[in-house]
């Protein structure tokens, strides 16, 4: 086939749940308002079981950059200057593997990051490798964009309740606010920044025989600070607000204060779809949508105080991190409006995408094509295996499993079941705990580093975890 003219958009959201996503369904506190992601179902074949290969953020980037897995993080236990230690694997793409822009690049593609994922342009990172363009949008989070003013005392207060503050919060806050002192309206946050910029790329480019354009809108990540109409759309309270996740267990939050975090969040996913919506407007307004596969997509959810927790975290896992969206709009329309239930992971991406243009890699790429096969109803997969620091899960059709690397402390959920995440039915289900961590263990060569046993066993034991310890058999 002739691949002239076929381009390539990746959008990726950082901690966007799928069931925040309308059509997917509904989060436990309600529907979240997604109109234009609703809409791209309709053009799209949507993947109902897509995971993660590795997390948090940039893990999951150097998986989705290259094809490669980095499960079980060898030579990745990272101590770089100007970065903490996010997690095993929390570092630059290895310079032994190409990146997705690289290998378009070197194809003839015309290539270009747009992006305010602050983590991928820290020191000793790399993840512009290969852009013949990259734009950094800064200031989220901690990024020390600027120096001043303070904010004040009350400023602090609005924003996060004394009963939550810490000196670490506090400082994290500090900067946050700091770094969006001028905001004056709704196209100065950043999603809607990095939607705007990535549509003026189009009309910038617009000479382009053929383009790979990747856009990272680092929203929906905390901290949730959002236009006070979005927020209202899930609570019409008044009165201080609380916009970052705690990473602990809820404890005895109030449930006014947890109502309005899972607002402000479900607040950001409605702005981030809206402006969304303004860049899917500007590639069909500008005839790209029959040359161009757009690939939509997660790099993982969060618990928004579902099952007690705030946060995300690897071991004990939870589907409202695990479980991301991933929607394949066909430029021939191919799969419009239906549903796959095909797993599907991270690394999987760049081998469709670079399959899709006809751009033959230079070295191994461990992702799998899946869009024919899961247009004619076929499963690639039988399984998917996450991992997250000193913990691994391995999700089936049936079974959702999760322990420490080490195979200790196990959780084993029967998805088959009406509320397959009340129970551990690991005790009762020895056979396929040993199974299912045998899966883990192949996955990841059949050996961890030793770093990262030694992490297994200095993490205490989750409870409800079973005192089974799983072995290969």
């Amino acid at each position: 086939m002739n691949r002239t003219g076929r381009n390539v958009i990746l959008v990726v959201f950082d901690s966007l749940r799928k069931d925040c996503v309308g059509l997917y369904g509904a989060a436990p506190w309600g529907e979240v308002r997604t109109p234009h992601l609703n809409a791209l179902a309709a053009e799209s074949l949507v993947f109902g079981r897509a995971y993660p290969e590795s997390l948090p953020t940039l893990p999951a980037r150097r998986a989705i950059y290259t094809g490669r897995r980095v499960y079980p993080f060898v030579n990745a236990d990272f101590r770089l200057k100007g970065d903490f230690a996010g997690a095993p694997g929390w570092g630059p793409i290895p310079e032994d593997q190409a990146t997705l822009a690289e290998m378009f690049h070197d194809a003839g593609w015309r290539t270009a990051l747009i992006a305010d994922v602050y983590h991928m342009f820290k020191p000793s990172k790399n993840y512009w490798r290969g852009f013949d363009q990259w734009t950094f949008l800064r200031g989220q989070e901690k990024d020390p964009y600027r120096s001043g003013p303070e904010p004040t005392r009350e400023d602090l207060d609005y924003w996060l309740p004394r009963e939550l503050q810490t000196e670490q919060r506090i400082a994290f806050l500090r900067q946050c606010l700091k770094n969006m002192h001028d905001r004056t309206k709704e196209e100065d946050y950043f999603n809607a920044r990095v939607f705007a910029e990535a549509a003026r790329w189009l009309e910038q480019n617009r000479n382009a025989e053929r383009f790979f354009l990747t856009v990272e809108s680092f929203d929906p990540h905390e901290p949730w600070f959002v236009p006070e109409h979005y927020r209202r759309m899930y609570d019409d309270s008044g009165g201080p607000q609380q916009v970052l996740s705690t990473y602990s267990e809820i404890g005895p939050m109030h449930p006014d204060l947890l109502r309005r975090t899972q607002a402000n969040y479900s607040g950001l996913v409605t702005m981030c779809d809206r402006w969304f919506g303004h860049f899917y407007e500007a590639v069909a307004n500008m005839g790209l949508l029959d040359k161009t596969l757009l690939v939509v997509t997660s790099d993982h959810g969060h618990s928004i105080g579902d099952k007690g927790y705030l946060g995300k975290r690897g071991y004990p896992s939870d589907p409202s991190v695990y479980d991301i969206p991933l929607l394949v709009r066909h430029p021939d329309g191919r799969g419009a409006g239906r549903r796959s239930d095909a797993i599907v992971q991270h690394h999987d991406l760049a081998a469709e995408m670079l399959g899709f243009a006809g751009v033959k890699p230079p070295g191994l790429v461990d992702g799998k094509p899946f869009f024919e096969e899961a247009l004619a109803g076929g499963q690639m997969r039988d399984h998917a295996t996450v991992g997250w620091g000193a913990g691994v899960t391995v999700i089936t059709r049936r079974w959702f499993y999760n322990s420490k690397v080490d195979g200790t402390a196990p959780f084993l959920f029967d998805l088959t079941t009406a509320q397959p995440y009340e129970r551990n039915v690991a005790d009762q289900n020895p056979e396929v705990v040993h199974g299912l961590y045998a899966e883990a263990l192949k996955d990841a060569g059949g050996s961890y580093p030793d770093y990262l046993i030694a992490m297994a066993r200095n993490q205490k034991d989750a409870p409800g975890c079973s005192a089974l310890a799983a072995r290969p058999l």
